[in-house]
């Protein structure tokens, strides 16, 4: 074969071609999926079999699987590509790819999947790919295509898999080889999709895990679950017609509860594990059109087109999510191992490639066809969505959800700030610890944390003994709620109350806490972490000037210097932030003293500013002491129409305290 091209090289202010495809149409969207795989040329093995992204980090799998991932992953792309009547001139190195990782006699060979593999992940894409795309599977000899039965089929039936999403991986390996005459097993591929049907939790809503796990991420809903629920109803729908039903049903549901969990500017709401696979988070709204579910009300093909073309248009504002080299990087919205989970490798990123289901839908479709449209007052402004723990709002132009209850099935890192967060936001993302010495390096956005130690390790919610929604005040006028137990130390109680906003405060929600200390604790409770550089220049923002509306109060200060004066404020007069937006925190407690501060963000905490600021309330409980925290965070985004100077227009108005609030102080 010849020799790979050099390839893209993004100098100084280079700009990726995926950056310049003016999305307008399903053709400017096929374009855009060609900018992902052309720059992956010079990375394919000799034989094509393996793709090895830039980055050469390690992941909890070995190095054959990671570079599997990197050939299989934008299989996703490119069979959507192909399905919808697309073609690529790079096809036949995946192709070739495919005969040479599935040969044991190629020096290339993936090697058969031990129990719990990796490899079983990637088959899903394969097994996708050879349902959709003929031509490939039309390329194959007879000895080929038993290779490829080998490997995908019959080298994963009889394996243990994680009780988890994972299950949907081995049903499309095996629809894969049944969609062209092979050998599988409808009896293991019945057995995984009965099995899978016991996550579901109603709503529309599946668990990602069985009883006692409460995880419903992204995986519940576009990474995997219902992203290959719609898929299979899709192919299998004429053999399973009552299964493809249900499953089409099940999205027709929760597609009601997803749509809160984009904004108007195309962003989403990062919550959850994997969200480094980016643009997939809107994977779910392509596969609605794919399987021709008909939408719910009042949703119309020209909000769900929205959500998918704004989203990707979003992404094209984010230049350093590439490597030099023009590929996906590890991290969000720039290159971040710290956000990272142990399963990433530099080829997983390429999971984002499920956005592309849009393209294997046909051009007619409604679709593609009707107008872009903004989902404006035609859904509610705060709903409850019980079963994932949440209750989403966009008052005062902020996208929000605020969350009790979930928690990783086992402690990853930043779990705590993934699953635990009292509020994630679509303009103002969660932050992940850089390090484990003080709050700095703790970033404690929408967390309440608590040390023991005068402040060096710091621990906050990560699971809870209770969790629910709840009501408020009176049964006519009824307030939402989400309530929590938990226990940062075993004789440290914390029963924390999240309250949404209002439309008379549209900019504040309320955090209620109250704390029995065994021990004596410092605690912090940080708002939403911010960029913290001035437009002008990009340094470190300094007080708040009303004529240029940027900077903070009080100042910033060092790391080192945190008793200076100028760095604090009472807890009444509260701190705050102002750069893209303003966001803020205050103490609306009477009986107690907190102090306020702007944390100063070690770098590359945040998933999408590398430089953040946390305005923070602070304070220290005595051992045997119960009290209780009103803390106040404001929110105001800054977006398209809203001048800078209104940033801070409901800062001096927080929310009154609930007379309900107040009874149960006082009980």
């Amino acid at each position: 074969m010849a020799e790979p091209k050099t390839g893209l090289v993004l100098g100084y202010n280079g700009i990726h071609p995926f950056s310049k495809v003016k999305i307008t149409d399903r053709a400017s969207v096929q374009e855009l999926l060609k900018t992902l795989l052309d720059p992956l040329e010079p990375f394919f093995s000799p034989d094509k079999a393996r793709v090895k992204c830039p980055g050469a980090t390690a992941v909890r799998f070995d190095q054959t699987a990671s570079e599997v991932e990197g050939i299989c992953r934008p299989l996703w792309g490119l069979a959507c590509l192909l399905a919808g009547g697309g073609d690529y001139h790079g096809k036949e190195w995946w192709i070739q790819g495919i005969k040479s990782g599935t040969d044991p006699e190629n020096p290339e060979y993936w090697g058969y999947p031990r129990d719990n593999d990796q490899r079983m992940v990637e088959m899903c894409p394969l097994g996708y790919a050879l349902a959709v795309a003929p031509v490939i599977w039309q390329s194959f000899n007879e000895k080929e295509r038993e290779n490829v039965e080998n490997w995908l089929g019959n080298s994963i039936n009889e394996k243990n898999m994680p009780n988890t999403n994972w299950l949907w991986f081995r049903v499309f390996a095996n629809l894969g080889l049944k969609k062209n005459g092979g050998k599988f097993s409808q009896e293991r591929l019945d057995r995984d999709i009965e099995h899978l049907n016991t996550f579901y939790r109603g709503g529309g809503w599946s668990n990602d895990g069985p009883e006692g796990i409460h995880q419903m991420d992204y995986y519940s809903s576009s990474f995997a679950i219902q992203f290959l629920q719609l898929l299979y109803a899709k192919l299998a729908g004429e053999d399973e017609p009552e299964r493809a039903e249900e499953f089409k049903r099940r999205a027709q549901t929760v597609a009601l509860d997803l749509i809160h969990y984009y904004d108007n500017e195309g962003r989403s709401i990062p919550f959850g594990r994997s969200v480094g696979y980016r643009f997939a988070m809107v994977s779910f709204w392509g596969a609605l059109a794919y399987a021709g579910v008909e939408l719910p009300e009042p949703l119309t093909w020209g909000i769900v087109k929205g959500v998918v073309l704004r989203h990707l248009r979003w992404w094209q504002t984010q230049p350093d999510i590439w490597s030099p080299s023009g590929t996906l990087t590890i991290g969000y919205s720039y290159p971040n191992m710290y956000m990272a989970e142990n399963y990433n490798s530099p080829g997983s990123p390429y999971w984002a490639c499920l956005a592309f289901i849009c393209l294997a839908v046909p051009p007619e479709h409604p679709f593609w066809a009707s107008e872009e449209e903004l989902p404006g007052d035609a859904i509610p402004k705060v709903k409850e969505l019980p079963q994932p723990g949440h209750i989403a709002s966009y008052l005062g132009n902020h996208c929000m959800l605020l969350s009790s209850g979930q928690a990783c099935s086992y402690p990853m890192k930043g779990t705590h700030a993934k699953y635990g967060g009292f509020a994630y936001s679509s303009a103002y993302a969660y932050s992940v610890p850089p390090g484990l010495f003080t709050l700095e390096q703790y970033a404690l956005a929408s967390q309440l944390g608590f040390s023991d130690d005068g402040g060096e390790y710091w621990k906050t919610r990560r699971k809870s003994e209770y969790a629910a929604l709840e009501h408020r005040g009176l049964a006519s006028s009824s307030t939402p709620v989400l309530v929590s137990i938990w226990k940062p130390f075993p004789d440290v109680v914390v029963r924390t109350t999240l309250i949404p906003p209002d439309p008379a405060t549209p900019n504040w929600h309320l955090r209620v806490h109250r704390i029995e200390a065994g021990r004596e604790v410092m605690t912090a409770d940080g708002a939403f972490a911010i960029c913290n550089q001035r437009a002008a220049d990009g340094r470190y923002l300094d007080p708040y000037d009303p004529v240029k509306a940027e900077g903070t109060f009080p100042k910033i200060i060092g790391n080192y210097d945190l008793n200076t004066p100028d760095g604090w404020s009472t807890g009444k007069e509260g701190a705050f932030a102002v750069s893209k937006g303003a966001v803020g925190i205050k103490a609306l407690e009477d009986k107690i003293e907190r102090a306020a501060n702007l944390v100063n963000a070690d770098p590359n905490s945040n998933l999408v500013e590398s430089r953040t600021v946390i305005p923070t309330l602070q304070h220290t409980i005595k051992k045997g002491e119960t009290v209780w925290y009103i803390s106040a965070i404001y929110a105001k985004p800054s977006g398209e129409g809203i001048p800078k100077e209104t940033y801070l227009d409901g800062w001096e108005h927080p929310p009154q305290i609930p007379g309900w609030l107040k009874a149960e102080i006082e009980a």
